[in-house]
């Protein structure tokens, strides 16, 4: 079904203003475009795919505190199986997830997808709690992590300061919210450069580890899968830890209208990424278990330092700043990707029309990224950041699962939709039940965060009827919504 905008100037001329009308433009659509119209630039290559899902999957997790999987399997044999299982389940939600990014070529990833199979109502409900709650929270969260690790060497001797955490954590956050205002281009050449510091101080880790195991240093590794047995709750939930820990793959999909040759590049780049963090991750793990036990592993408050301490002497030193690089990336990453769902959520009329702007110049969208800057603040200096992300966890792998469930459904409602890159059945069929056999569990093992966050999303819905459905709306409301003259002002030094 081809759907058309109608596309506007903005009176000025500094911004490109695209109302969708609750429809966005068809990418496929053969209509030439319109004289005047700013559209976001394919500057995302193979390589900055890559970048972006490599640079986003790998957090701080892999170097603070990998032991959520060791914890709940009992053995380093069973833990090590699940690092792999785990990745091999992720590398088929991002299979899954290369089909819809090659058959629908439109940015937004989940809310794109959900809103092509299932209808604006969940797809409304899925961006309403992202923007309200989770990426404000997750990017808190992860920022927080980069204030930590930045001023880790300069306070070895002590407690860092909260309050010296959070400046800083509210100056980096800052900085990745002017650099994608700013320009794409650096945005990802920037990403490019983090994910090569990331996949340095995995090697970093890995190569002694494989020297260790030449040197035979191989006593964590006997009778492997001897320990703790893994209980009934225990499995499931190390593959909740390890999913998690993979999870980042799909937002390359979140900016598909800016990738060079979508049908070539998303599944190379998903494919490519993968491999990579699959491998690295199941070494790192390896490399941890040539010279720490799994007692002291879950006993580490950070497991790279510990590993570095007594393997590279003052050299230890330089994993925190690694670890604080690898957190910006994420930051990076997941601003420059969660942005292009808000873009193209306010296209759609899910959100007000100010977000679906282009600067003329700059070529990003620039008030889709700065809305989140306010929201993160709030939740960084008053929000409990660790709840609201305990409740809403479930809403992640809920959704995730009814994209990919999406997915089989679209096979039968439209079995001619142009599918250059299509996965066997199997394959989403498998991993849509995954997810959703996460989301009954966490449903059972944590019936109350499970139900504050079920409660919390189902607000969507009121939100839906009273901002979308609902067409008489007082001048004043409809007003406050739609009109953005004075928004735009506020914008214009960025010319």
């Amino acid at each position: 079904m081809v759907r058309k905008a109608a596309v506007t100037t903005v009176s000025n001329g500094s911004y490109l203003q695209g109302q969708a009308n609750g429809r966005l433009p068809s990418m496929d659509s053969e209509q030439p475009a319109q004289e005047g119209k700013v559209v976001l630039k394919k500057k995302v290559t193979l390589l900055r795919g890559i970048s972006i899902i490599i640079g986003t999957i790998i957090g701080a997790g892999i170097f603070i505190s990998p032991k959520g999987i060791l914890k709940n399997t009992g053995s380093v044999g069973m833990s090590l199986t699940v690092w792999t299982a785990c990745g091999i389940l992720s590398l088929f939600g991002a299979l899954c997830y290369a089909e819809l990014g090659t058959c629908i070529k439109k940015s937004g990833g989940h809310y794109t997808y959900i809103l092509e199979a299932f209808g604006p109502l969940p797809a409304f409900v899925r961006v309403w709690v992202e923007l309200l709650i989770i990426r404000p929270a997750a990017t808190a969260v992860i920022s927080l992590a980069f204030g930590r690790y930045i001023l880790e060497p300069f306070f070895m001797q002590c407690e860092i300061p909260e309050l010296a955490i959070k400046l800083i954590t509210a100056v980096g956050i800052t900085l990745v919210m002017v650099l994608n205002s700013t320009s794409v281009s650096w945005s990802a050449r920037i990403q490019i450069f983090l994910t090569f510091c990331k996949l340095v101080a995995i090697l970093i880790i890995i190569v002694p580890g494989v020297i260790q195991l030449i040197k035979g240093e191989t006593q964590h590794f006997k009778n492997a899968f001897a320990g703790n047995d893994a209980s009934v709750m225990g499995l499931p939930l190390a593959f909740y830890s390890g999913m998690y820990a993979y999870s980042g793959w799909f937002y390359l999909n979140f900016v598909t209208e800016e990738v060079e040759n979508p049908e070539k590049n998303i599944p190379l780049a998903i494919c490519i990424s993968m491999i990579i963090v699959t491998v690295g991750y199941v070494l790192t793990n390896v490399a941890y278990f040539t010279t720490i036990s799994a007692g002291e592993l879950l006993l580490s408050k950070a497991v790279a330092v510990t590993f570095a301490e007594r393997l590279m002497g003052n050299f230890s030193l330089a994993v925190p700043v690694f670890v604080a690089l690898s957190c910006f990336g994420s930051m990076n990453g997941g601003i420059f990707a969660v942005s292009r769902m808000f873009f193209v959520a306010s296209r759609e009329g899910h959100l007000p029309e100010i977000l679906s702007m282009i600067h003329v110049r700059k070529h990003t969208p620039l008030p889709a990224v700065i809305v989140l800057h306010p929201l993160t603040m709030i939740m960084l200096f008053n929000g409990d950041l660790y709840s609201l992300l305990n409740f809403l966890s479930f809403a992640r792998w809920l959704f995730i699962g009814l994209v990919v469930a999406g997915l089989i459904y679209l096979r039968y409602k439209r079995p001619d939709m142009p599918r250059p890159f299509k996965v066997p059945l199997f394959i989403p069929a498998l991993f849509s039940f995954t997810c959703l056999f996460m989301v009954a569990l966490s449903l059972y093992s944590d019936p109350v965060n499970t139900g504050i966050g079920f409660v919390i999303t189902l607000t969507g819905v009121p939100a839906y009827y009273l901002f979308i459905v609902w067409d008489k709306k007082p001048k004043w409301f409809r007003k406050l919504l739609g009109n953005s003259d004075v928004l735009e002002k506020h914008l214009e030094h960025f010319n």
